[in-house]
């Protein structure tokens, strides 16, 4: 966490969710200038969604804790939006090491990219969490799930909105502490299902962003 808080671009509020961590992490952010946001449901949509509302920003962008990502890289993305080039746009990660990305995390999203194209035709690469969008947009999405199909439904509803969806490499780099998403086959196995059912989801908005 500090490694990724001493990289947040200056003039940039940092949000950190506490979904019921027991390590100290909430009182480590604290002292690191973040405002800390308290999530009692579990879930990586949950804590994303918390952080999501409780911002304030126009822009707002999310990024992992466990050091495999740089906030810092999040600039262009958002230089991107407000030349009005896109609305929302994701990081697709590039491993700096072999074992950055276990095979088996990497699997898996692979096939949800190939069943995204089929549902929406992007034709992205990755569903990573290094993204960003502006706000009240994202909001008006309505996006329900609590789980970890919550970066694809914000996908999958941004597509069926209209929205200009862009992707751009970005250096991922072995996470500190073990992912229960993606750090093992049953994790990987639980959010390959989470998001299968998104996919089958109907569309629900229609139209472009003004």
């Amino acid at each position: 966490m500090p490694w990724v808080l001493e990289r947040v671009p200056p003039g940039w509020r940092a949000l950190v969710v506490d979904n019921g961590s027991t390590d100290g992490s909430d009182r480590v952010a604290r002292e690191l200038g973040a405002t800390v946001v308290r999530e009692e449901r579990r879930g990586f949509g949950a804590a994303c969604h918390a952080g999501l509302t409780a911002a304030t920003a126009d822009i707002v962008c999310f990024c992992d804790c466990d050091a495999s990502l740089d906030p810092a890289d999040l600039v262009p993305f958002v230089r991107e939006l407000r030349a009005g080039a896109a609305d929302l746009v994701l990081g697709r990660r590039r491993p700096r090491t072999r074992g950055a990305w276990p095979p088996h995390a990497r699997a898996g999203n692979l096939a949800l990219s190939r069943l995204l194209r089929r549902r929406t035709g992007l034709r992205l690469r990755d569903l990573g969490p290094l993204r960003a969008a502006r706000r009240e947009e994202l909001l008006a999405l309505d996006l329900t799930d609590r789980r970890s199909g919550y970066p694809l439904q914000m996908v999958v509803r941004a597509a069926d909105a209209g929205w200009r969806v862009t992707e751009h490499d970005v250096p991922y780099a072995p996470r500190t502490g073990v992912s229960k998403v993606t750090g093992t086959w049953r994790g990987t196995f639980h959010a390959v299902r989470d998001m299968s059912r998104v996919l089958r989801e109907a569309p629900v908005q229609e139209g472009a962003v003004s």
